[in-house]
């Protein structure tokens, strides 16, 4: 099993110019080798296999020999493997195009081997021991890879991934079931089958925004390539560092608790990058992070034995009673009460709709053939007046391992 960490470094004067010098071989050599595949797809209409710009590495050693010096051997293997992931990953769907880095984005470096923990220290093949800070007890196991980055704002940080003794907990659906509906007012609306809780938007570069436009005001004055332009654009990356560690925070905490609680969570599969096309509305929903908020409860649940089942995005969570599962036609978004034309009961939308989503977890649960518990109160397993051609049960839609 493997196990990561992440922890900040504080390299000197001459450690940050050799790390400076391994960023800037590596994406030397990640630009040569993507023009190269796209050359090569250009004049072929076939990739450019991996052993090919693997093989370029020796004679292009010898024309620059800082690639030699400057930069340790293993760095740029895993600058070609990882290229040819990222275009393993573009054809398969799961990513863009590969894209060519720049001197002034984040830069990072991988060590697969050679890279030592000395106390506080860690020491890194051709930079020396820099100076590290471990704020908790590093897992028991086996050193795997080495990753350092150095951000935008200036800071250094190596992520440490281990691979300890021991295998994944079994997972397991006997116990409490929460259903959540994720919003932009209220951030998420959790029902458990006896109460519904609503956890606040934290609204997190509203808190932000006046000084963020101050110093992006005072930045666009500067001249371009000045000393006190690159002063001023890591005060803006400060503050954009600030609110991306504040909503972390919120969505580490917030997912911590749920998966304490819950034994199984139902979530909507929100098409999010479709979302954000909508101008009115991209704002506010880059700014909540429903992706990164579902990903922490998953790997927190799977860590744990606990289950996360994602239901169908077309699924009218929001437009079905809870009670008698009657189906409303329309459901605009600015109505946030409505009451059911055949039981008479009236809902708060976002409650209703966290209610039927967990109902819809259960279903999908017994459609697998796993038992599930309800978790308190009556659970109505079956949407009668749901089409079922329209929603099928997805065995592959909930993750059960």
């Amino acid at each position: 099993m493997l196990q990561a960490v992440k922890v900040r470094l504080y390299p000197n004067l001459t450690q940050k110019e050799a790390l400076s010098k391994s960023f800037g071989c590596a994406r030397w050599y990640w630009n040569f080798a993507l023009s190269a595949c796209i050359q090569h797809y250009k004049e072929t209409g076939k990739t450019l296999k991996l052993s090919a710009y693997k093989g370029m590495l020796p004679q292009l050693k010898k024309e620059y020999p800082w690639l030699k010096t400057d930069c340790y051997s293993a760095v740029l293997q895993c600058v070609a493997i990882n290229l040819n992931k990222a275009y393993q990953n573009f054809f398969k769907g799961r990513a863009k195009l590969p894209k060519f880095k720049l001197k002034h984005r984040k830069q990072s470096i991988q060590y697969p081997q050679n890279v030592e923990i000395a106390g506080n220290y860690l020491k890194v093949p051709k930079v020396g021991e820099i100076n590290s800070k471990f704020h908790r007890k590093l897992p028991e196991g086996k050193l795997k890879t080495v990753t350092i980055s150095l951000t935008t704002s200036g800071k250094y940080y190596a992520s440490l991934l281990f691979e300890v003794e021991g295998e994944a907990a079994t997972p397991s659906t006997d116990g409490k079931v929460a259903g959540i509906d994720l919003g932009i007012k209220d951030f998420a609306i959790v029902n458990d089958g006896e109460k519904t809780e609503k956890y606040a938007n934290p609204r997190h570069i509203a808190k932000h925004e006046k000084n963020l436009k101050r110093k992006q005001q005072k930045l666009s004055r500067k001249v371009k390539g000045s000393k006190s332009r690159e002063k001023a654009r890591k005060l803006v990356a400060r503050v954009h560092e600030r609110v991306r560690n504040s909503r972390q925070d919120f969505l580490h905490k917030l997912s911590r608790k749920l998966v304490d609680e819950n034994q199984v969570i139902v979530v909507e599969n929100l098409n999010v990058k479709g979302m954000v096309k909508n101008h009115c509305l991209a704002k506010a929903i880059s700014d909540v992070g429903w992706g990164t908020f579902i990903n922490f409860l998953d790997y927190k649940l799977v860590k744990e034995g606990k289950v996360l089942i994602e239901i169908d995005r077309w699924f009218p969570s929001s437009k079905t009673c809870s009670e008698c599962n009657y189906k409303m036609d329309k459901m605009p978004l600015d109505v946030r009460e409505w009451t059911c034309p055949k039981c008479g009961t009236t809902h708060d939308r976002d409650e209703n709709a966290s209610k039927t989503i967990r109902a819809e977890g259960i279903r999908q649960i017994q459609a697998l053939g796993i038992s599930a518990s309800a978790g308190g109160g009556d659970v109505r397993l079956v949407i009668n007046n749901v089409d079922e051609k329209q929603f099928p049960v997805n065995p592959e839609a909930a993750h059960l391992s």
